[in-house]
């Protein structure tokens, strides 16, 4: 028996892996939070399949269910939204399947930060501009930052910055980055990316909080500020280079 930690992508099913996909099917057990992954994904679970919202257990409740699972020999598929490796709370749950004995393993899925780049249409990384992206939030309502991680102090590193969970705090976002990006950085909020309800906001950190407040915005959105937003004038990357083909 394995519990799959399991990618389920920004949300759109096909953006799905075909592992992914594959590792659902062939569990009799699936934890889900019910707020964040589709009902349609859910298709893919085989008939008689338990399925489980996890979107108001607590943590001990959801890893009994894997525990639960492993005593009758059932794998389970765990699905995260986005990619596990951010953001998905796996860590606390693999400790504890660890201390428990259950086997785990890990498949990885499309992050939310790469559908909303994708539907501005835009490289977060833009030579002479931004090789840098740093993936964050805030603080509010959630775990505390560790010492260093403050808003502020990962701004100044400049290059893009693409902040989950906190579009709630839109205000307090932009009045901490303007320190070190400046009013007029480009911004933007895509919120539900990938999916049919997507909505892209584009705007400057001076604006982008008004924009969000007027669209009605509250959850499940990916902020992202930067120079690289609005780059049109950069030279091209050495990847392609006359001089790297020749060489």
């Amino acid at each position: 028996m394995t519990v799959h930690f399991i990618g389920a992508g920004p949300g759109a099913v096909d953006l799905l892996t075909l592992r992914a996909r594959d590792l659902i099917a062939a569990s009799p057990v699936c934890l889900y939070a019910g707020s964040l992954v589709p009902e349609e994904m859910l298709a893919f679970c085989p008939p008689g399949a338990r399925r489980v919202d996890t979107a108001l257990m607590t943590l001990g409740a959801i890893v009994d269910e894997m525990i639960g699972a492993h005593a009758h020999g059932l794998d389970v598929a765990r699905l995260a939204s986005g990619d596990p490796a951010v953001f998905s709370a796996m860590a606390e749950q693999m400790r504890r399947l660890d201390a428990a004995g259950v086997p785990y393993d890990v498949c990885p899925g499309v992050p939310a930060y790469a559908a909303a780049a994708a539907a501005l249409r835009r490289e977060l990384t833009v030579p002479g501009v931004a090789q840098t992206v740093t993936l964050t939030r805030i603080a509010a309502r959630a775990t505390p930052m560790p010492p260093g991680e403050g808003l502020a102090a990962l701004g100044a590193a400049a290059g893009t910055v693409v902040l989950h969970l906190a579009v709630h705090r839109i205000e307090e976002v932009a009045k901490e980055l303007v320190g070190s990006h400046g009013p007029d950085c480009p911004a933007a909020v895509v919120a539900h990316a990938s999916r049919e309800h997507e909505r892209v906001l584009r705007g400057r950190l001076d604006d982008i909080a008004d924009l969000v407040a007027a669209a009605g915005i509250r959850r499940t959105a990916v902020i992202v500020v930067g120079q690289a937003l609005a780059a049109g004038h950069f030279p091209d990357s050495h990847l392609y280079s006359d001089a790297r083909c020749r060489a």
